[in-house]
């Protein structure tokens, strides 16, 4: 698409997943009514403060193995909306599969910056580097993220409990953004879109797997293959993975199931 010369609406309509998929609140319904359950049946490790903060809390869901490799999944909504609480079944398949899942709160927008946000996850993963083994979490740290979580996967990537990443339907370009609807809370600085955007930074030397769905809108489908194609150019591990037919809230279901396609990468990024 041409940014430069779509109006106001349409500049806000490439970023409204929400608008695109006609039964997003059903989906996202279910996905809270299923991450209620599962935090109701591993009520051992929740609501742990990282920070000073009302969000900075983690969900643990330690494995029986305290070696496990642990996948802390970063919950999305552009920054601005949603919990950890509504996405712990999404850490369901590979604690099937014997993993430790993780899932840190951060402040929303506009209580937040997101430079304050991306110190937030920072923050949250120095707690576990030193708190985690006292709650049962001491293997590799895969970290993934969806939507916005996918983009603080992708600036986080290089915090050093982190062994690998799994970046779901990210932004990795953060220009765009203060031309839509998003900026009105995240009100983002000059500063913030050069120094945030993880399509501008120097590329994390460590494995990570981009995914989107084909069905997803079209700038989400670009970061993703723009940020993996600046990784390949510098020779840096991970794959770019299209799931074919998922739009933005479907793709998750293949991290959720034990045999989902997402699940079993992740299994992949831990050896």
């Amino acid at each position: 698409m041409n940014w430069g010369t779509l109006s106001h609406a349409e500049r806000d309509a490439a970023y409204n997943n929400t608008m695109a998929v006609k039964n997003s609140a059903d989906l996202s319904a279910a996905r809270e009514a299923a991450s209620a359950e599962f935090r109701r049946a591993h009520p051992g490790h929740l609501d742990l403060r990282y920070g000073p903060k009302d969000r900075n809390t983690w969900d643990l869901f330690p494995a029986a193995n305290p070696n496990a490799p642990c996948i802390v999944f970063i919950h999305g909504g552009y920054w601005q909306r949603n919990s950890k609480d509504g996405f712990a079944n999404l850490i369901s398949g590979l604690h099937a599969r014997g993993w430790a899942g993780a899932l840190p709160g951060y402040t929303l927008a506009p209580d937040a910056t997101l430079t304050e946000i991306v110190a937030e996850i920072n923050a949250a993963l120095d707690w576990l580097a030193a708190n985690g083994r006292a709650h049962g979490i001491e293997g590799k740290v895969v970290l993934s993220g969806w939507s916005a979580g996918g983009h603080l996967t992708a600036m986080c990537l290089g915090h050093s409990r982190v062994s690998a990443g799994l970046a779901i339907s990210g932004v990795y370009e953060l220009g765009p953004i203060r031309d839509t609807y998003l900026n009105e809370k995240l009100k983002l600085s000059d500063g913030e879109i050069e120094m945030l955007s993880p399509m501008r930074l120097p590329m994390v030397a460590k494995p990570m797997l981009i995914t989107y769905g084909t069905a997803e809108l079209p700038p989400l489908v670009s970061d993703s293959r723009h940020l993996h194609a600046k990784r390949a150019a510098a020779h840096l591990p991970g794959a770019l993975l299209p799931i074919a037919g998922a739009d933005h809230f479907t793709i998750v279901h293949e991290l959720r199931d034990a045999d989902g396609v997402l699940t079993r990468q992740a299994l992949l990024l831990a050896d």
